[in-house]
């Protein structure tokens, strides 16, 4: 008999478990799937929206962007493309379609109370993301870092120059001379055709009599030697770590002796500064903590800031630098939401920043040519539902309870659901068509419900996605009894349970599991998630017209390390062609802003007005933004010092503010999955309860990103699927913490 299995919520891990359990031809005779999914989409925090008010825009909870370092999230999407096989008359039939690389990364840098501009354009790796891997080993990873470096090291060599400053460093002590002979000994004993020069530094090395002086460049040509050396063989040898930890630190001491004193007046050169001082640490980080014998998990002691500064990096310049502010804006990485208080595990921003850089295929960055919605969800959904997988839209999960078997064995006893919708139909048909592609509207299609509720969610402006929404109280109170609800009880409902709903609802939904699973409270209270907040802007002049330098290729910004809130900003006006704006009366730019929204404290659910409370507090933050922050990028968009809202394309019906849009993340399924040091220890495996038919996932479980990120949610779908169906199944990186011995 086939096993039913509920899966609970619709985010990205529990429909990446649903396409994999289905990958087998004959999965029907092995399991049943049922998703309970509340509202009237999925998607959890990766949900979009078509507003059918205003020209079907797309409205997303922040701004989604893949890294072309997601090895498995592009398998998976791959896969989903291939075997949908849309026709090709629908839009974005395929992934490459659905996909587009970004190669254009602004950062944002406060020199001297001005903001200055930092473009970076990432060269484009021929490949496909599908096919790259996050299995690098510790020498590996070194020697990709290292090529970075050496091409740091040079220009700022070549640019000493310039400024008439020294390029020789000398080596005086005996064990130094000793590093250095043993670095030339492997070195020679590998290679053939050495530079004449390269042989003069050799021969000083080798000969004690002599004086051994080093330009940078000597220096980096050998560590590169060394690195790819023990990429090949991936031997570990302690006097390998000797000499690169010496070499590093030589290179240091140069760029602070003869480079730090021109860094306030040269942009360029901070910059390559920056860059090379935290390659440096990294490598200094790396041998110090004996990463090859502890893995990278062992940093997770540490924030990543505190690493870096532990490590040698320079407090003045690259501790807080653009590069730096930056990853701890890509990931909210700030408790609460306060900007005073960044915390995110050490090993866990190494190991990202590390894959991000040293592991993309196409370009660093890939923008999708739709919604999250349109472009994820969608094509997941109808592949799904094509395969017979049941649907339960309207249905939202409020509790989970537990109880021991015959055997004294835990486990899911019975599910709480609430039935938000009773449909006129058996079954309900979520998608709209907008240009020939499907898409998940923004609010329910409300002539699918029965009437009576229906009237009832609109006249009760009814949030079916919110925990504030008071449904209950609310229905109680216009039906005169109590809604509609039903218990899923193991045996007769389902067998196993896909957990795929976000970890700051586990306290809500899981107390009695929690109160018989000390791990399981832990997690729920260690690992922890930030309030965010984002806006979208329909303009009438494109980012050149506002003020903004495009790149040499035509793309629009993603910018980041900005001012608080809305640190991130990204020019996304390649999503005008697949909204359906009024021929004649139509935008010409998008731009999406988001940030981590300061929340310290949640109350408790009759709380009601919370959530508009907290969408005030984000227009204003927006308003604010737009009237005070932006003159530095925008600065065509301001007269006379204030803000020129025409800039705003506005619907017919409402102002040009109003016509824009805005949201508060503030939901326990909405809210992001943080990193704070310390915490990964907590996480645990899908199958890491002591229910044994409980199967946790999400990008807050233990993956080998360890990070709030569509690459997290992805694998952990795929250990769910591979413990639940008994699949083999590859995921590449997810041993990533632990040691390389």
């Amino acid at each position: 008999m086939a096993k039913k299995i509920a899966i609970l919520g619709g985010g990205v891990s529990a429909m990446t478990a649903a396409v994999y359990l289905t990958t087998k031809p004959d999965w029907q005779e092995h399991y049943e799937l049922t998703v309970y999914q509340m509202g009237w989409r999925l998607g959890g925090k990766g949900a979009s929206g078509r507003n059918a008010q205003f020209g079907q825009r797309i409205e997303e909870h922040g701004l989604h962007v893949w890294f072309g370092a997601y090895v498995n999230a592009f398998r998976t999407m791959e896969y989903v493309y291939d075997e949908l096989a849309r026709p090709a008359t629908v839009p974005l039939a395929t992934w490459q379609q659905a996909f587009r690389p970004h190669s254009y990364v602004v950062l944002e840098e406060p020199i001297n109370s001005e903001w200055k501009t930092w473009p970076i354009e990432f060269p484009l790796i021929d490949g496909n993301p599908a096919d790259g891997t996050l299995d690098l080993h510790f020498w590996q990873i070194l020697k990709m870092l290292h090529a970075w470096l050496h091409q740091f090291v040079s220009e700022l060599e070549s640019k000493a120059k310039t400024l008439n400053k020294k390029t020789k460093v000398q080596t005086k002590k005996a064990r130094d001379r000793s590093l250095l002979q043993h670095l030339v000994t492997e070195v020679k004993a590998a290679y053939n055709h050495f530079e004449d020069d390269v042989h003069g530094w050799f021969d000083s090395v080798k000969d004690e009599a002599q004086e051994i002086w080093s330009s940078p460049s000597i220096l980096m040509e050998q560590l590169n030697n060394v690195v790819s050396l023990r990429a090949q063989d991936k031997q570990q040898k302690k006097l390998d770590n000797l000499s690169v930890w010496y070499l590093v630190r030589k290179i240091r001491r140069w760029l602070k002796s003869e480079i730090v004193e021109h860094l306030d007046d040269n942009d360029d050169l901070r910059r390559l500064y920056i860059c090379a001082d935290l390659a440096i640490a990294v490598t200094v980080g790396l041998i110090r903590d004996k990463v090859y014998d502890r893995g990278f998990g062992y940093l997770n002691q540490y924030d990543f800031k505190e690493w870096l500064a532990r490590n040698g990096a320079d407090k003045q310049y690259a501790v807080d630098s653009a590069p730096v502010r930056g990853f701890y804006d890509l990931v909210f990485g700030y408790e609460d939401g306060n900007f005073d208080k960044p915390n995110v595990e050490a090993g866990v921003s190494i190991l990202a920043m590390l894959r991000i850089m040293l592991c993309y295929q196409g370009g660093v960055m890939w923008k999708m040519q739709g919604g999250m919605g349109d472009v994820i969800f969608s094509p997941i959904y109808e592949l799904l539902e094509k395969r017979g997988v049941t649907f339960k839209f309207f249905n939202e999960v409020e509790q989970l309870r537990c109880a021991q078997d015959e055997f004294g064995q835990w486990q899911v006893n019975e599910i709480e659901i609430l039935e938000q919708a009773p449909l006129k139909h058996d079954s309900y048909q979520p998608l709209v068509d907008v240009k020939g592609l499907p898409c998940w509207p923004s609010e329910p299609d409300y002539n699918q419900i029965r009437e009576d509720v229906a009237e009832f969610l609109q006249s009760e402006n009814i949030n079916l996605e919110s925990f504030w929404s008071g449904y209950r109280e609310k229905y109680q109170a216009y039906f005169d009894k109590e809604a509609q609800s039903k218990t899923l009880v193991k045996g007769l409902d389902f067998d196993e349970v896909i957990f795929g709903i976000s970890v700051a609802a586990i306290r809500h939904l899981c107390p009695t599991l929690l109160n018989v699973d000390p791990k399981f409270e832990a997690q729920a209270t260690q690992v922890k998630a930030v309030a965010t907040q984002a806006f979208q802007l329909w303009l009438n002049k494109t980012d050149y017209e506002l003020g903004f330098q495009s790149s040499s290729t035509g793309e629009h910004p993603i910018l980041s390390g900005y001012s608080e809130p809305f640190d991130t900003w990204a020019g996304m006006a390649n999503l005008l062609d697949k909204e359906q704006w009024p021929q004649g009366n139509e935008p010409r730019n998008i731009a999406y802003f988001c940030s981590a929204l300061p929340c310290s404290e949640y109350p408790p659910q009759n709380d009601l007005n919370f959530p508009k409370k907290m969408k005030e507090i984000v227009k204003t933050n927006w308003l604010n933004k737009v009237h005070n922050d932006m003159a530095p990028l925008w600065p065509n968009a301001y007269v006379n010092g204030d803000f020129d809202t025409t800039v705003l394309f506005t619907n017919e019906n409402s102002t040009a503010l109003d016509s824009q849009y805005w949201r508060a993340n503030v939901d326990p399924t909405e809210r992001y999955v943080l990193s704070v040091k310390g915490s990964s220890q907590y996480r645990l495996k899908t199958d890491g309860t002591i229910f044994n038919n409980l199967f946790i996932t999400g990008d807050w479980i233990s993956t080998g990103v360890n990070a709030g990120c569509v690459e997290a949610a992805v694998m952990a779908g795929m250990q769910t699927a591979r413990l639940v169906g008994g699949l083999e199944l590859e995921i590449s990186g997810e041993n990533g913490f632990e040691p390389f011995s």
